[in-house]
C-alpha cells in the first residue's frame, strides 16, 4: 500500500509540474486552461488506476523488484485451465503476501498439484522455486514441498532428562 501511494504522490508532482511549465509557457490563455484542466483530470485518473490494479494478480513476468528472489512459500493456488495459474505468495522479508498469475502450463499444472498433494499428506508446506525468473530449464520442478514438521521431543519442555513425568493434584503438597 506504501508503494502505491509514493507511485500516486510521483505521478502528482509530475503532473503538477507539467501544469506549471504550461501555465508560463508563452501560449494563449485557453491552452494553458486547458493543459491545467488535463493535469486536475489526470490526478485522479492516476489514483483510480492505482486502486484498482491492487486487487488484480501481477503476471510474473513484469515483477521487477524480486526478480533474484531464490524461493518463495505459496499460500494459495488455483488453476484456471487454459488461462493461467494464479498464486498468493508469501515473498521472505516482506509483510503482506502477494497476488500473482503465471501462464497456463499443463506441466506447471501438474507439478503444482502433485506438490500440493504431497504438502497435504506431510502436513507441511509448499514452496516454488525461482518464483520470477524465466528459465528454459522444464526438468527441474517449480514447486516442492516441504518434509514433515519434526514432532515434538517425548519428555516435554525438559530436554529429556531420565526422571518420568508425574502428575501432581493441584492442591496436594509433595
Amino acid at each position: 500500500m506504501q508503494l502505491m501511494m509514493n507511485l500516486f504522490v510521483v505521478a502528482v508532482v509530475l503532473a503538477a509540474g507539467l501544469a506549471t511549465i504550461s501555465i508560463w509557457s508563452p501560449r494563449k490563455l485557453w491552452v494553458k486552461i486547458g493543459a491545467v484542466t488535463l493535469a486536475a483530470a489526470f490526478m485522479p485518473l492516476s489514483y483510480a488506476s492505482f486502486a484498482d490494479l491492487l486487487s488484480k494478480p501481477k503476471p510474473v513476468a513484469l515483477e521487477w523488484f524480486h526478480r533474484s528472489m531464490s524461493e518463495a512459500t505459496v499460500l494459495s493456488a488455483r488453476m484456471q485451465e487454459g488461462e493461467a495459474i494464479y498464486l498468493w505468495l508469501q515473498l521472505p522479508g516482506t509483510a503482506e503476501p502477494r497476488y500473482y498469475k503465471i501462464g497456463w502450463s499443463e506441466d506447471v499444472a501438474k507439478q503444482l498439484q502433485q506438490a500440493m498433494r504431497e504438502a497435504e499428506k506431510n502436513q507441511g508446506g509448499l514452496k516454488m522455486e525461482l518464483p520470477f525468473e524465466n528459465t528454459w530449464d522444464k526438468d527441474k520442478p517449480m514447486f516442492y514441498a516441504l518434509p514433515q514438521p519434526k514432532l515434538p521431543e517425548k519428555n516435554g519442555e525438559r530436554g529429556g532428562g531420565d526422571a518420568p513425568l508425574v502428575y501432581q493434584h493441584p492442591g496436594t503438597s509433595a
